[in-house]
C-alpha cells in the first residue's frame, strides 16, 4: 500500500504564491517505481480536474489555465512532487489532490487533499 499526503495549502491574497508539496511512503515504494505524479483540483459541486502533471523521464504538463503560473516539481530520492503556485487567482480556489502513479500496472493512489483558497 501506498500513503499520499498533501500540504502547504492555506489562505492567500490574489496574485499570492503558495507551494504544495506531495509525500508518498509505503514498503512497496522499495520495489515498484513511481512513474507519474500529478496534480488536481476540485471546486465544490464539480468534478475533479487535472492541473499538472510529471513524469519518471522528466516530462511536465500543465493544463492551459495555470500554464506559466504554476511549476511541478519532483524528488525522486524523497519520492516527492511539489506544485509551486505563483500569480494566484480567485478561481484557482479549491481542494488539491495529488495522484501518484506506479509501474506496478499502473496502479494510482491518492491523497486526501488540501484546501487552497484565494480570498482578498
Amino acid at each position: 500500500q501506498v500513503q499520499v499526503v498533501e500540504s502547504g495549502g492555506g489562505l492567500v491574497q490574489p496574485g499570492g504564491s503558495l507551494r504544495l508539496s506531495c509525500a508518498a511512503s509505503g514498503s512497496i515504494l522499495s520495489i515498484y517505481n513511481i512513474i507519474g505524479q500529478n496534480w488536481y483540483r476540485q471546486v465544490a459541486g464539480k468534478q475533479r480536474e487535472w492541473i499538472a502533471g510529471t513524469t519518471s523521464g522528466g516530462i511536465k504538463k500543465y493544463t492551459d489555465s495555470v500554464q506559466g503560473r504554476f511549476a511541478i516539481s519532483r524528488d525522486n530520492a524523497k519520492n516527492m512532487v511539489y506544485l509551486q503556485m505563483n500569480s494566484l487567482k480567485l478561481e484557482d480556489t479549491g481542494v488539491y489532490y495529488c495522484k501518484v502513479i506506479l509501474d506496478w500496472g499502473r496502479k494510482e493512489y491518492w491523497g486526501q487533499g488540501t484546501q487552497v483558497t484565494v480570498s482578498s
